[in-house]
């Protein structure tokens, strides 16, 4: 009897995903396009805007939409990041989910351990760049009061309105900025449980995976989103209205959506570190109590199964 043979299949060809940054809408065509298809881009993101703004819905959106294999592939550095310190935390966070980077006339590829280096050389230059603004203020303003000048801005000190509106405007500016550059680190999990479920159990989850956000915060930080038209408007809506005792249903569910790699083991176990109270009496929760809460939840379409 012939031997039959046996072949693995053969993994899944990695993406390349492009992104261009073109600085103006009139140009229609940019050479990026024709980098990024040469170097074997099936897909390309294509994101309108000047430099130093850092507003890049575009960009926001293709950080969600990678995936474990995926490589995301620029031009040039500069064409991703506005600053050194930017472009490490974006490739931090790329790393973490399995989604590597390369820029074709920077020669850096993350899959290699060159690429690696390189940033890790990066990751230095941005420390000691940031070593260097703080000592050089320090040193300017301990020579302003040598001098006898008082430090800070002289237009806050005295009221002016025109002072306090550009501070507040540039207070506003720097919190969006904050927001786009991590909002693929909570804005999906906030789209996958929003409005189904309660501000206070989006937060809850949120913070078991190592946010440190509070209700107001969150719900402020989505109204903006909402705004800059970053974000859905349908997260806004008010969660269904159900009784007090459903309150421990809708927060399994919500752990179980979260993570639906969790055991019933490992969902008892969140909740009593969350202080919740087991609905059977005793000091610990039990995967069978657990398991009636996510029968519960399908029954009531929280989650599907």
């Amino acid at each position: 009897m012939a031997k039959r043979q046996t072949t693995n299949p053969s993994p899944a060809p990695r993406r390349l995903i492009g992104y261009a940054r073109v600085s103006t809408v009139n140009q229609v065509h940019d050479a990026q396009m024709d980098e990024l298809r040469a170097a074997g881009c099936d897909r390309i993101y294509e994101e309108h805007g000047s430099g130093p703004s850092r507003s890049r819905p575009v960009l926001t959106r293709l950080l969600e939409e990678l995936s474990a294999g995926d490589v995301l592939v620029v031009v040039r550095l500069d064409r991703l990041a506005r600053s050194v310190i930017h472009l490490l935390q974006v490739i931090e966070e790329l790393d973490e989910r399995g989604v590597n980077f390369r820029s074709i006339r920077d020669s850096i590829d993350t899959s290699t351990p060159q690429g690696m280096f390189f940033l890790q050389v990066l990751g230095a230059v941005a420390q000691l760049e940031s070593a260097l603004i703080a000592e050089r203020t320090k040193a300017g303003i301990k020579a302003a009061k040598a001098r006898g000048k008082l430090p800070g801005n002289p237009g806050l000190r005295e009221r002016r309105p025109e002072a306090i509106k550009a501070v507040s405007k540039a207070r506003e500016k720097l919190y969006l900025d904050e927001l786009i550059a991590t909002a693929q680190t909570w804005l999906p999990m906030v789209r996958q449980l929003r409005p189904q479920h309660s501000w206070d159990n989006v937060v809850r989850v949120l913070n078991r995976r190592g946010h440190n956000w509070t209700v107001e915060r969150l719900r402020r930080a989505v109204h903006r989103m909402v705004r800059e038209k970053l974000a859905e408007k349908e997260l806004l809506a008010r969660s269904p209205r159900r009784a007090p005792e459903d309150h421990l249903m809708k927060l399994v569910a919500a752990i179980a959506i979260a993570d639906p790699n969790l055991s019933l083991r490992d969902i008892a176990a969140q909740l009593d570190q969350m202080g919740e109270r087991p609905v059977r009496g005793g000091k610990k929760w039990q995967p069978s109590s657990v398991r009636d809460l996510l029968d519960e939840a399908h029954r009531f379409g929280l989650i599907r199964r």
